[in-house]
């Protein structure tokens, strides 16, 4: 009988420690990670030689140009975009820059292709004043988009948005230098977020009360054309990171720049200055290719600590001239360039081109050197 009690309470106490800890015994744990992967593209642009290259017949179809990036662009769990440009329908007159004016066919062509977000906060995005803005955010929910960095009202400003990506609580931030002298009524200025550190910083700490995990800031800044970060850019995310964004991706100069990882107690910070151009009309060296930046962000279950634990960089170039059919413009992937069916219509100027675009990608992008992230430039 005593043996028999014995053995009964034995069994209780096994099957107790292998369900709950409901009595705070200390049980150790092994890690349990769960992760997410995010893909990051520059600037998202429709100069008039490329929603003239799209026309057809019943209008436009921007769809072939990311032929060859969309299996790249879909296998994330969230791709983002710089879209700069708007949206103000044919009823006003479709134009490239100053004043960009573009149909809206061209964000449908980003859906297909597998983006989930336009970042909107960005010096075009008052191009066509407010009408412009507010159509431009019409047309991106139309679409089953999400956006990020101007705002239709009030609410939609201050209610900051926590996406559950796999178990990670992230929030998407963007912000803008400026908006080239283009400017809301006073009243209306909560419709774009501006770079101001009090702001910014206001912003974070809101998404950390409403329990965001991870945060993700982007960043319209910079000198055009230049491929070394400027001291204000430094200051700017020097500040992001102060506040606690995790991840910080940078836009504006057309052209890839630098990139850098931070140690913190909450585990690496990265940071991508600018990517470039992903699509426009920019031929000029560095300004005609980009890069497509893919991150995996770990969360560890027990501490819950958030780390940037692997870098993917795919650099692109934009392939611009007669196909078979019409003249085109199309993205080609650093991995793609000799398999693709373009590479037919490459002429010895296109390849020239093509291997410096990719070579100058590269030769900016180096190892990141830390041991607690694995960096690679993909190649084939």
């Amino acid at each position: 009988m005593i043996l028999m009690l014995n053995i009964i309470i034995l069994l209780f106490i096994i099957t107790t420690l292998s369900n709950s800890n409901s009595f705070g015994f200390n049980i150790i744990k092994e890690d349990s990670v769960t992760s997410a992967t995010f893909s990051f593209v520059g600037d998202l642009m429709c100069h008039s030689s490329q929603f003239n290259f799209a026309k057809n017949d019943s209008g436009f179809n921007f769809d072939p140009v990311y032929k060859y990036v969309k299996n790249y662009l879909s296998e994330s769990d969230l791709t983002i975009g710089n879209l700069e440009t708007v949206l103000g329908g044919d009823s006003v007159k479709y134009r490239g820059y100053p004043l960009f004016n573009t149909p809206d066919e061209y964000i449908s062509a980003l859906k297909n292709s597998g983006f989930d977000m336009l970042i909107t906060a960005n010096n075009h995005a008052l191009d066509l004043g407010q009408y412009g803005l507010e159509r431009t955010i019409k047309k991106i929910s139309e679409n089953g988009l999400m956006y990020s960095g101007t705002f239709i009202n009030e609410d939609d400003r201050d209610s900051i948005k926590i996406l559950n990506i796999n178990g990670i609580k992230t929030s998407i931030l963007s912000y803008t230098f400026g908006t080239n002298g283009n400017y809301l009524p006073k009243d209306n200025s909560y419709m774009i977020n501006r770079i101001e550190f009090e702001f910014i910083k206001e912003d974070i700490y809101l998404t950390q009360r409403k329990s965001a995990e991870l945060i993700i800031v982007y960043l319209h800044f910079g000198d055009e054309y230049s491929r070394t970060p400027n001291n204000y850019q430094n200051q700017v995310v020097d500040s992001c990171i102060k506040y606690g964004a995790n991840i910080i991706i940078g836009s504006h100069p057309h052209v890839v720049q630098t990139k850098k990882v931070f140690k913190s107690e909450n585990g690496n910070i990265f940071v991508a200055y600018s990517l470039g151009n992903f699509i426009s009309n920019q031929r000029g060296r560095y300004s005609n290719g980009g890069v497509i930046l893919k991150l995996k962000a770990e969360k560890n279950l027990n501490t819950n600590k958030i780390s940037v634990s692997l870098v993917d960089y795919l650099p692109t170039y934009v392939f611009k001239g007669k196909t078979k059919t019409k003249n085109e413009f199309i993205i080609v992937p650093n991995t793609y360039y000799l398999t693709s069916p373009v590479h037919q219509f490459f002429n010895d100027s296109t390849y020239t081109e093509m291997f410096e675009s990719f070579n100058d990608t590269k030769s900016i992008l180096t190892e990141v050197q830390n041991k607690q992230i694995s960096t690679k430039i993909l190649t084939k």
